[in-house]
Order: structure tokens, then C-alpha cells, then sequence
């Protein structure tokens, strides 16, 4: 029999287990075809054949005992599993296409239906929120967003992608991502103008210097999604490619776009002023005080959390991870998948996964649910009591294993354990190794929050919502590393202030971006949780979870261990990374802390 399955560097191979004769038969070919093979020349081959199709050729290096063998190469999933398919089927029988189904989306009509509007609303909040608050800064942001969501969707139709809800997910992160670094870039035009520069030299200075913090925190995540593309499998590695898509496009939106059109309308009279609200007046606010209660708080939400993992045991995870039963139905009149899930949750009987399936060519259509196990003639029952016009007739079950299973579990934990060390390594590298682990610190706290109040609201953990928790890790390492970006330069700036006050000063200067970023993507995301059903609203249950732990931790966790590691004292820091203001006096600033 042959098997595909994934090697350590994220690829893939198909291993073949012989009975004992074919085990000494391939034993024996091998052995001839090694023998012939010349020093410096190509090794021979062994073909694979089906149906007089070639389908492989593999080399063989030399005599292949012990019962098993191994075809490694550049195979993608796809390719493994086809070859596989194709050792596993008898050479002797022609393969024979006996049936061939269509099935339907497995999101609900109704679902996709508001998951439309939810996000044409949360879209729409986000532009009156942007054009309102930053006026005609905000009307070209908002132009610029446009062009930065249209290049993704066509970066993605050029590589024949499809929109799965973690590429969906990719796409929301980008956006929040978008915005931000145009709130980057306005709040440090605002700072300009307000001591006392002209609207000109303010844009430039002001794009100048969010420069390093947009493009800090875009590395750090186009790292993640890298080591997720590389890792990763299913829906891990689709949001890993739309996230990096998003990234690149997001930048060239901020950086370019807005830029060209603001410089533009100022250069050309069209613009002379760039007002703004503010809603956020130069806070001076000890966040370091409450650093202690914050961690207790936040250590006990995590301990509940783990608790509540270990309780439910494999009850967290969904259908994807276990596997579970499958029905077939028949039917006279057809069910709307969304009420099935609605009567599935009103009798407390777990996750459903509910298609249509078809003949191609044919007309009979059976309805195909996947329950947990164990439920599957509970769902049957609860259906035809709930619909007894549908004349639903339960046609057969059976145990269907899980579509994901260890193999993508492991690869997500393993892929967020990488992207973890990578950031804490570019971090420490591009800042000092005191900004990296209290990133990775932060990242950790919001994972696990994320994790074990989604938990304890009772959910599951399904496909989707591994990219749902990636997502999360996306947006909160923009979060640290814009305070760290900020607190990095204040340090360079003021020679004479203690490290505590710095860190301070940084937090109360980077909180209208904090509190801005989080609302717009509160807007969209709100907007998916309210409006949007099934799937759709647990991803973005998860993710708003990660935008309040991610605005927490970047304040109240990141910043007092970075207080922490350094011992409160900037001379630890400025002994480990030259940020040693240009001055002549260099020797006394070592006396201050």
C-alpha cells in the first residue's frame, strides 16, 4: 500500500509498504537497475505506470530492502496524494470513474448572504469613520484602502486562488493593517503641524518618520506569514500567501498611494491645511503603576482558560480535528442549510456540517450532514420533527475521519512556535533582544487569552479558526512593535529622562494610534460578529477577542517586561544597543536612568 506524508521541511512524499514477496521482487529489480548505474551518468529509473499513462519516474540510487520505499520530491499535496492513488490502485484493473458528485458551499446561502453585508457594513464604518475623524486625509486613505483590497483580489485571481474565509481572514487583517499604517502616518503629521511646521515639510516629516514603524511591523508579520507558507498546510498556509499578498499591498497603499495623492493636493494648492479631530489630547497617563494588577488579572483569565482546555478535553475541537458521523437524507422538499444548524443548536447537539450532493448529469440530490459522533441519528430525528413536510428518509450513516487531524493541528503549533522565534529573533536584531521577548511575551498572553475565553464561551475549534488565532498574532505584533518603535526613538531623544518616564511618555504618544486602530477594526470586525452567521461569526468572535488582548498586552504586558528585563534602569539598555543620543556630553548620560 502507499501513503503520503509530510516531511520536517513542510513538504511532501509517498512511502510504499510491500507484503513479503513484493517486498523481495522489488528487492530484486532494484537491485538490477543499481547495478547498471555508471559513475557521473543519471541513475536508472523506475516507472510508474497506469492504464499506459506515465505517471513517475523516480530514480533509484541503489537496492531498496527492507520491505518499504520512499518517492520523495517536489511533490505538492496534490501530486502526492494522486500518486498514491495510483501505486494503491492494482495494475492489472483499468481505473473506472463509477460516479462523480457536485456538492454545494458549505456555508449556508444565508450565511454567505451576511457575511456580505456584514462586511460591506464594516467596510463602510471604517471609511465614514476614517473621512469623518481625519477628514480629507481620511477621504484619501480610504481611496488608497480601495486600490490596496482590488490588488489583493487580483493577486490572488492571477495565481487562480480561491477565497476560502482564511484567505477572507488574510484580507480583514490587511485592511486593519492598511489603516493603521495610514493612522501611523497622520497622527505623526498631526505632531508636526502642532509644533508649528508648515502643512509641506509636516507631510514629509511626518511620513518620514512613521517610516521605520510601518515597515518594522510589517516585516515582523511578513515573517510570520513566510514561516506559515513554509510550515503550514491547509487553511494554515492559505492565510500564511494571502497574508504576505496583503502585506506588500498594504505598504505600496500607505506609502505610495497615499502619499502621491496628498502630495499632490498640497503641491498644487488644491489643499492647504489638513485638519483633523482628536479625541485623544496629549495624555499623560502612568500606565507602568498598574502593571502589577494588570498581570494578575491577566494570569488569572489564563490559568481559567487552561483549566477550561483540560476539562473539556477533545470536546474543543470540531468535526475538522475528530471526525465524527455522516447522513445521507433524502428529501421532498429541501432544507435551508442555515436552519439546520439553527435546530442542531436548539437541541444542543454540537457542530453540523450540512451539503447538498448530486450526480453530475443526474437530478437526485441527497442532503449529506456531518455531525459529531454519535449524533448523527439525533440530528435525522430532530430534523424530521422540526420539518415533517420535508419527508426526510434517512438513507445511510457512516464514521467519516477527520479532514484535518493531527498532521495540520501540529503543523499550526509548530508554525506559531517558529514564527514566535522568528520574531523574537528579527525583533532583538532590528531593536535589542529586551523589545523581542517582550513581544514574544505579549504574542504568547494573547494566543492563550484568545484561546481559553473562546474555550470557556463553550465553542469549537475548527479549520478556519487556526487562522483565526494566526490572525490574531498578525495584528497584535503590530501593536508592541509601534510603542517599541516609539520608545526606541525617545530614548535616542532624551538623554536625561529615567526609563520608567520614557516608557510612559512612549505609551501616552502612540495612544490615539492604539485606541484609532483598535476602533476601525472593531468597526469591521463587530460588524462581522453582528451580522454575519455560523463560521463567520465565531472567526470573528475569536478575533475580536485578539484586538482587546492585543490592545491590552501591547500597554499593559510588553511594555512593563521590557521595564522588567532591563531592571528599570536605561543604562542596561543603552550597554546592550547603541541608542546613545548624538551629543557631545555622551559620558554623563550614563548617570541617568
Amino acid at each position: 500500500g502507499a501513503r503520503v506524508f509530510s516531511d520536517e521541511y513542510g513538504g511532501f512524499r509517498v512511502l510504499i509498504d510491500f507484503t513479503a514477496e513484493g517486498g523481495r521482487n522489488f528487492a530484486r529489480l532494484t537491485q538490477r537497475i543499481a547495478e547498471e548505474n555508471r559513475p557521473g551518468q543519471v541513475p536508472g529509473r523506475l516507472a510508474i505506470v497506469l492504464d499506459g499513462v506515465l505517471y513517475s519516474a523516480p530514480t533509484v540510487q541503489n537496492a531498496i530492502t527492507g520491505g518499504s520505499a520512499e518517492i520523495s520530491g517536489r511533490f505538492s499535496q496534490r501530486d502526492a496524494f494522486e500518486l498514491a492513488n495510483v501505486l494503491n490502485n492494482p495494475l492489472d484493473v483499468p481505473l473506472e470513474i463509477v460516479e462523480m458528485y457536485e456538492i454545494g458551499p458549505t456555508l449556508a446561502g444565508d450565511s454567505i448572504a451576511s457575511a456580505k453585508m456584514a462586511m460591506i457594513i464594516g467596510a463602510s464604518l471604517v471609511v465614514v469613520f476614517m473621512a469623518v475623524y481625519y477628514l480629507i486625509a481620511g477621504v484619501v486613505a480610504c481611496i488608497a484602502l480601495a486600490i490596496n483590497v482590488l490588488v489583493i483580489l487580483g493577486t490572488l485571481a492571477s495565481l487562480g486562488a480561491t477565497l476560502t474565509l482564511p484567505g477572507i481572514a488574510g484580507i480583514v487583517l490587511t485592511i486593519g493593517m492598511a489603516v493603521d499604517a495610514n493612522i501611523l502616518i497622520f497622527e505623526r503629521i498631526r505632531e508636526e503641524l502642532r509644533i508649528g511646521k508648515s502643512i509641506k515639510s509636516a507631510l514629509h516629516a511626518g511620513f518620514d518618520k512613521a517610516l521605520s514603524a510601518i515597515l518594522d511591523a510589517n516585516i515582523t508579520t511578513l515573517l510570520a506569514a513566510a514561516i506559515l507558507i513554509y510550515l503550514g498546510t491547509g487553511p494554515v498556509k492559505g492565510f500564511g500567501v494571502t497574508l504576505a499578498i496583503g502585506i506588500f499591498t498594504s505598504v505600496f497603499g500607505a506609502l505610495i498611494v497615499t502619499r502621491l495623492i496628498l502630495d499632490f493636493l498640497i503641491n498644487s494648492g488644491i489643499v492647504s491645511s489638513l485638519p483633523m479631530l482628536q479625541f485623544v489630547k496629549e495624555p499623560k497617563i502612568d500606565f507602568l503603576k498598574y502593571r502589577k494588577p494588570a498581570f494578575i488579572g491577566a494570569g488569572a483569565v489564563i490559568v481559567v482558560g487552561i483549566i477550561a482546555i483540560f476539562a473539556r478535553g477533545n470536546d474543543i475541537y470540531g468535526i475538522d480535528f475528530v471526525g465524527g458521523d455522516e447522513i445521507r437524507i433524502s428529501f421532498t422538499e429541501r432544507l435551508d442549510t442555515g436552519e439546520i444548524a439553527r435546530v442542531a443548536e436548539a437541541h444542543d447537539l454540537g457542530e453540523v456540517i450540512p451539503v447538498y450532493r448530486s450526480p453530475i448529469g443526474g437530478t437526485m440530490e441527497e442532503l449529506i450532514i456531518q455531525t459529531q459522533s454519535g449524533e448523527g441519528e439525533a440530528v435525522f430525528a430532530a430534523l424530521d420533527e422540526e420539518f415533517p413536510e420535508a419527508g426526510l428518509v434517512l438513507v445511510g450513516e457512516s464514521f467519516i475521519g477527520p479532514s484535518v487531524g493531527k498532521e495540520i493541528r501540529n503543523n499550526a503549533i509548530i508554525s506559531l512556535g517558529v514564527a514566535l522565534i522568528g520574531i523574537l529573533l528579527y525583533v532583538a536584531l532590528r531593536f535589542e533582544v529586551g523589545y523581542g521577548v517582550a513581544s514574544v511575551v505579549a504574542l504568547a498572553h494573547d494566543v492563550l487569552i484568545c484561546v481559553g475565553l473562546f474555550v470557556l464561551s463553550g465553542k469549537q475549534f475548527t479549520a478556519p479558526m487556526v487562522a483565526g488565532v494566526l490572525m490574531v498574532v498578525g495584528y497584535s505584533i503590530n501593536d508592541s512593535i509601534v510603542i517599541f518603535d516609539r520608545l526606541r526613538e525617545q530614548l535616542t531623544l532624551d538623554p536625561s529622562s529615567k526609563l520608567y518616564d520614557i516608557i510612559n511618555f512612549s505609551i501616552n504618544r502612540t495612544l490615539s494610534r492604539t485606541l484609532l486602530t483598535s476602533i476601525t477594526t472593531l468597526l469591521a470586525t463587530g460588524a462581522l460578529y453582528l451580522f454575519g452567521g455560523g463560521v463567520v461569526n465565531d472567526f470573528a468572535f475569536i478575533f475580536l477577542l485578539g484586538i482587546i488582548s492585543g490592545t491590552f498586552s501591547s500597554i499593559f504586558i510588553g511594555s512593563p517586561i521590557f521595564y522588567w528585563w532591563h531592571k528599570g534602569d536605561r543604562r542596561h539598555v543603552e550597554e546592550r544597543k547603541d541608542v546613545l543620543p548624538n551629543y557631545e556630553w555622551v559620558a554623563s548620560s550614563k548617570a541617568s536612568k
